[in-house]
């Protein structure tokens, strides 16, 4: 028997896209924080909290609050976009 193992790869991809990671925010002060529910049961409670947390910082922080369609699909891209401009970072509230 043999030590070596072989992984086979589904995508078939040759080489996967790279992506560089944005820096970190130093500060959530002055920001805009989008707040994704997903669209899964208890998502929106959850986010409820988070938002409440966030205000409780008493930094100067906007709070914008998304949800997707269904939570067995990916965003649209509209709405991908839409947080992308509107956003400093974003929270993706996952729940059930």
């Amino acid at each position: 028997m043999s030590d070596k193992i072989t992984l086979l790869d589904p995508t078939s991809e040759l080489q996967p896209p790279e992506r560089a990671l944005l820096p970190r925010l130093q500060s959530l002060q002055g920001k805009t924080v989008g707040l994704l529910d997903i669209s899964k049961p208890r998502g929106r409670e959850f986010l409820d909290e988070v938002e409440k947390q966030l205000l409780a910082l008493g930094l100067d922080i906007k709070v914008n609050r998304y949800s997707k369609p269904t939570f067995t699909r990916v965003a649209p891209v509209a709405l991908n976009q839409q947080i992308s401009v509107e956003c400093d970072a974003v929270i993706e509230g996952l729940a059930d």
